[in-house]
Order: structure tokens, then C-alpha cells, then sequence
């Protein structure tokens, strides 16, 4: 009994802390994936650091650091907290076999002096002869027997717990170094996050400074882009009007071939009647009844409510793939961190819209497409390339590219390079859009977790 119990415990403990090994490596993880992003933009903000013309490139890209920061120092105490459990576990663990170990030991001293008492052949068989009657002298042989194999046990009880002991010990002591550690990091990275804090302040003083000239640069800059969501909506546009006009086409081509075998079906019906009418007038016989005129097939004609871009079987399949992906579409740059959101931004008294996600990446990171499609449209807006790649009734855009490695026309399957991206005021970014039809939809919703 005393050893299922001292198994069991430590089987729980075991399998408790292994969930929260589990816990602890998600933890670190998630602290390296927003180290690594930290890492990025302040490469990139030291680029930019000589410019005397602030961007908002280097606005977000700060704001964004300033974010990550504060979820990094998050993810620390999420980690310490952990530690915390840890080390209260290990240490009830510890005092538990402490107590059990004590106690085995106790018994196992008594066990030592009753073998002492009954050490030799003699008194053995003096105990077995004091028996009453012959079956209480079994019961005696059996007894000195298992209590002979239970002492045994009993011996590797204790080096187990003991062991198991040492094994904690080893445990608790390596939990208290990594909190150590980790309160160490959690101060540096305050420390630092407190200094970013006061070079935002200076930024945003230097943005008071030059706030008449960064409206302007807003109000181009969404001028610009305002001019190229509206080429990319009238691509969209002209594709949703090339398919209503197949399906028009298609439907047309569908009601004259209906129409032309109800045609040839009338005729081959009036020329059996007539000659069925001869035959009888010939044979003097009564004319047959007209048969009732067939009922007209129902033709299939286009529904303008449905959407034309999922009209074909290949279309509807490849749509209904994209929105099953929702939430794990890779990417389209390996590495990079969204410094600005879906939606509506203000800075100041200027506002704008923007119908995706800026993400800054790596100098000449690789663009890549997000799911199969078909590249339908390749712009050029200042100097800057867009792409546009058709997913059924999905579209997604790429804009800010310096170079596109594929053509109109061409199929593209998922995560393949078509181009690389350019810089914004210095830094490397991309603008990332998805729609459905023609309603700009939110890509953080779309994109997997990292």
C-alpha cells in the first residue's frame, strides 16, 4: 500500500508538471517569435535613424516595438508565474517524500529489531511450535516468510523514495536558477522598454515639429493610395464582368439548344401526326386525337443575385478552398510584423483608410503568394509593382514590390515567390489585401498565427 500510494503520488506530479513543461516551451516560443519581430524593426529604425524627415513608416514601426516590448515583458511574467507553480509543486513533492522516507524508514527500523529478536533457527522454530494448533503454526511459517520478502521491499522503497527525492531536489533547484534568470530578464527588458518609451516621446515632439509637413505627406500618401485601391477595385471589376458575361453567354448558348430540340422535336411530332392522319383516312378508319402539346423544358437562365465569379464547378471549388483556409493562409513574407492594422488610422487631425495590412519585413524579402490562383492583373503605381491573384471569389493583393517574377494569366500555387518588396521611407514594407468580390476584407483574420 504504502508504495502504490508513493507511485501514484508521484506519477501525478509527474504528469502535472509535464503539462506545465508543455506550457513553459509554448511560453518560450512565443518570447523568441516577438524577439525576432523586436529584432527586425529596430534594424530597420536604425536605417532610418538619419533621416531628418520623419515617415510614418518610422512612426508605426516604433509604436509597433513599443507593443512588442510590453508583450515580451507579458510573456516573461506568464513565464515566472509558471515558474512560481512549478516551484510550489516541487517543493509539497519534496516534503511529501520527505514525510514518506521518514516513515519508511521508521518501519523499516522496526523491522531490523524484530529480525534481531528472531535471528537464529531456534527461536524461529520456538515461535512456529508456540502455536496453538497446527493451522495458527502455518499462518506463523507463512508469516516469517513474507515478512522476510516484505523487508526486501521494504529496503527498495527506500532507496526509490530517496531517489525520487534527489531527483526533485535537483528539479526545484533548477526552477529557482531559471526564475532567477528570468526576473534578471524581465528587469533588463523593462529597463529597455522604458528607454524606447522616452525616444518615442522625442519622436512624437519631433512630430509636433514637423506636423503641418507629415499631414501633407499623409494626405499624398493617400491620395496614392487611394488612386491604387481604385485601380485594383476596377480590375476586380472587369473580372466579375468578364465572368457575368461568360455566364450570360453560357446560359444564351444553353436556351438555343433547348430551343432547337423542342424545335426539331415539334417538327418530327407534326410529321408522324400527318402521316399517322393519311394512314388513317387511307384506311378508312377514325383520325387520331392530337396528342396535348409537350410542355416546354425549363431553361436554366442566370440567377444575377448569385455570384458570377464561382459560375463554374473549378471556380466554386477553388473559393470554397480559400475560405476553408481562413485563419492558417501562410504569410506572404517569411519574416515580418504588421506595423499597421486594417481600417480607419488617425495622426493628428489627418486621417486615412487602409484596406489591409502593412507588414514590414527583411531588405528584398520574398513576396509569396498566399493560395493557388491566377495572377489577373500586374500594375505599376509610382515606380512601385501590385499583383493581383484571383481565388474564385477571392482576390489578394501585394502592392509595394520592386520587382514580380510571374506574368498575367499565369497560375500561381501557394507560397510561391512573385516578386520582392520595396521600401517606404526607408524601410522594407508591404501592403497586403484580401477581397471577396469587391468588399475589402480584414487579413489578420485570414493569416495564420505565427
Amino acid at each position: 500500500m504504502k508504495l502504490n500510494k508513493i507511485l501514484f503520488l508521484f506519477l501525478f506530479l509527474l504528469s502535472a508538471n509535464f503539462a506545465v513543461a508543455q506550457n513553459s516551451s509554448e511560453l518560450k516560443r512565443k518570447k523568441e517569435a516577438i524577439q525576432r519581430e523586436i529584432e527586425l524593426l529596430q534594424r530597420n529604425l536604425t536605417k532610418t535613424a538619419k533621416n531628418k524627415k520623419l515617415t510614418q513608416s518610422q512612426i508605426n514601426a516604433l509604436n509597433t516595438k513599443i507593443s512588442l516590448m510590453q508583450d515580451k515583458i507579458t510573456v516573461i511574467n506568464s513565464e515566472i508565474k509558471n515558474l512560481d507553480n512549478q516551484i510550489h509543486e516541487n517543493t509539497n513533492t519534496v516534503i511529501n517524500l520527505k514525510g514518506q522516507l521518514s516513515q519508511l524508514k521508521k518501519e523499516y527500523a522496526g523491522m531490523i529489531r524484530f529480525a534481531q529478536r528472531n535471528q537464529n533457527a531456534y527461536d524461529k522454530m520456538m515461535f512456529v511450535f508456540a502455536a496453538s494448533d497446527f493451522n495458527q503454526a502455518y499462518k506463523r511459517i507463512k508469516y516469517l516468510q513474507q515478512f522476510g520478502q516484505y523487508r526486501k521491499k521494504q529496503a527498495g522503497y527506500i532507496q526509490g523514495t530517496q531517489k525520487d527525492l534527489n531527483y526533485k531536489i535537483v528539479v526545484l533547484d533548477k526552477n529557482l536558477k531559471q526564475k532567477s534568470s528570468l526576473l534578471h530578464e524581465q528587469e533588463s527588458e523593462k529597463d529597455k522598454l522604458g528607454k524606447n518609451k522616452n525616444e518615442q516621446a522625442q519622436v512624437l515632439n519631433k512630430f509636433n515639429k514637423q506636423e503641418k509637413q507629415y499631414k501633407q505627406d499623409i494626405v499624398t500618401r493617400k491620395k496614392q493610395q487611394a488612386q491604387i485601391d481604385r485601380s485594383i477595385r476596377a480590375a476586380i471589376a472587369r473580372e466579375i464582368a468578364i465572368a457575368k458575361k461568360k455566364a450570360e453567354d453560357e446560359a444564351r448558348a444553353a436556351a438555343e439548344r433547348v430551343r432547337l430540340a423542342e424545335e426539331r422535336a415539334r417538327v418530327a411530332a407534326e410529321r408522324a401526326r400527318a402521316a399517322a392522319v393519311a394512314k388513317a383516312k387511307a384506311e378508312n378508319k377514325p383520325v387520331p386525337v392530337a396528342p396535348a402539346p409537350v410542355a416546354k423544358a425549363k431553361v436554366a437562365t442566370v440567377n444575377r443575385s448569385n455570384n458570377y465569379l464561382t459560375a463554374t464547378p473549378e471556380a466554386a471549388k477553388l473559393s470554397a478552398a480559400f475560405e476553408s483556409n481562413r485563419g492558417s493562409l501562410p504569410w506572404p513574407v517569411a519574416t515580418g510584423t504588421t506595423t499597421e492594422s486594417f481600417g480607419k488610422h488617425k495622426e493628428g487631425q489627418a486621417s486615412y483608410d487602409n484596406a489591409g495590412i502593412t507588414i514590414q519585413t527583411n531588405e528584398g524579402a520574398a513576396v509569396r503568394a498566399v493560395f493557388n490562383g491566377k495572377v489577373t492583373q500586374i500594375g505599376n503605381a509610382l515606380g512601385r509593382y501590385y499583383v493581383l491573384i484571383k481565388h474564385g471569389q477571392y482576390f489578394t493583393v501585394y502592392q509595394n514590390l520592386k520587382s514580380v517574377s510571374v506574368g498575367k494569366g499565369e497560375d500561381v500555387s501557394t507560397k510561391q515567390t512573385i516578386g520582392t518588396v520595396a521600401s517606404s521611407g526607408d524601410s522594407p514594407e508591404l501592403q497586403f489585401q484580401i477581397y471577396r468580390g469587391q468588399v475589402a476584407q480584414n487579413p489578420a483574420g485570414w493569416l495564420s498565427a505565427k
